[in-house]
């Protein structure tokens, strides 16, 4: 398993090793030791999945308080995966990062709590599994408003099929800064 850094502190890509033969192809979506040595998290409470055809934009969701950590695949098909960083007074608040995950690469996003996320579906469909940190609180749900110019996230497609929730969402200065999450000094 190769554990890639990115410009936010704390996302990581990470790559598993993939065996393949004439009878298809194996890897580890995950194993606790492997991935504690990475230093990620080893404590999961849920696993979403989600299907959605091309043009579908999910997100970007948040969570305040119990703040999530995702570790997110994309099982079949391709994705345009986002993380934002929200954690008020962070030294990269308001920066992102977005990295394309499929079936083919396996690659995963880790996104920590403090973060937005929200992903694209690039493919004429996706099947998208995450892994959770805190249980899903839909009374605690944000939703940062995906075309929020002051984040200058490039998405590939100018009109994304969202739903009426993540179509309402807010801009992040539109945020009070108690439905935040705060920066705590590390990653």
């Amino acid at each position: 398993m190769k554990v890639e850094s990115t410009a936010l502190p704390g996302v990581a890509i990470i790559s598993p090793v993939v065996r393949g033969d004439a009878r298809g192809s194996f890897h580890e979506s995950w194993q606790l030791e492997r991935y504690a040595e990475a230093g990620l998290p080893t404590r999961w409470v849920q696993d979403n999945v989600s299907h959605s055809r091309r043009g579908v934009l999910r997100g970007l969701h948040f969570q305040e308080p119990e703040a999530q950590g995702k570790l997110v695949s994309a099982l079949f098909g391709e994705i345009l995966d986002v993380a934002v960083d929200i954690r008020r007074r962070s030294p990269t608040f308001g920066r992102s990062v977005s990295v394309l995950l499929s079936s083919e690469t396996r690659r995963q996003l880790y996104v920590p709590p403090g973060f937005a996320h929200g992903f694209l579906v690039l493919s004429d469909e996706a099947t998208v599994h995450y892994k959770c940190t805190e249980y899903y609180r839909p009374e605690h749900e944000q939703v940062l408003a995906w075309n929020d110019p002051a984040l200058r996230l490039t998405w590939p497609i100018e009109e994304p099929i969202v739903s009426a929730k993540d179509g309402a969402g807010r801009r992040l200065d539109e945020f009070p800064e108690s439905a935040l999450p705060a920066w705590t000094g590390g990653a």
